[in-house]
């Protein structure tokens, strides 16, 4: 295997991420591997780092609630490949990992001959998720698409509505006029097919709460 991959591990548990350094090893020797501890520090390292091989994601970090993390960076980083490691493991929840374009999903209950043998299947190309993990959620992956036409900017306005931010308020931490947040707002409930801000901040906490 070739070894200049580099990989990063975006998980809050030390412990966990320690397991995939180990795993991750098993199967690429001398893979470059960088971590991160919260959204936000994730985020400051894929500024450094535009270009990853793959990314090792955890849905419950600090900064990133249910799917909110996984819709940030595919929005942000179109191209990353990321594969969500995580604990819940619900067929649901997996279900909406793939739909909102995660290359793979690894049960954080696999053991270490699981995880070398996910890793290198990614690695390869192929995308890996749990056999029968899949469920068919027409209203989930309908939903989840409507969120996937949002810019990044866009996602960035909804998730501070989900905060309880006022449009003054996003407007004054996005460094832009009232009336940007206000566009920005027609067009966030035009694609989600909703009237107004309260009906978009309950299918983004729909999505969310399977997570």
């Amino acid at each position: 295997m070739d070894s200049t991959y580099t990989i990063i591990i975006a998980d809050d548990h030390p412990l966990f991420r320690n397991a995939l350094f180990q795993s991750i090893h098993m199967a690429i020797s001398g893979a470059n591997l960088l971590e991160a501890d919260s959204l936000e520090a994730l985020l400051n390292l894929l500024a450094k780092e535009p270009d990853p091989d793959l990314l090792l994601l955890d849905l419950k970090m600090p900064g990133a609630n249910g799917m909110s993390g996984l819709m940030q960076l595919r929005a942000e980083y179109p191209d990353l490949p990321i594969v969500v490691v995580s604990a819940s493991e619900e067929p649901a929840v997996v279900t909406q990992v793939k739909s909102h374009g995660a290359f793979g999903f690894i049960p954080k209950s696999s053991d270490m001959r699981e995880l070398i043998s996910a890793l290198n299947q990614v690695l390869n190309g192929e995308p890996f998720f749990p056999e029968g993990s899949i469920t068919n959620n027409a209203a989930c992956n309908d939903l989840a698409e409507k969120i996937a036409t949002l810019t990044p900017q866009q996602y960035k306005v909804l998730g501070m509505l989900s905060d309880g931010l006022l449009n003054k308020q996003i407007a004054y931490e996005l460094n832009v006029s009232e009336a940007t947040i206000k566009a920005h707002m027609t067009a966030i409930f035009r694609k989600l097919g909703v009237k107004n801000r309260t009906q978009a901040v309950i299918l983004l906490q729909q999505l969310e709460s399977e997570a």
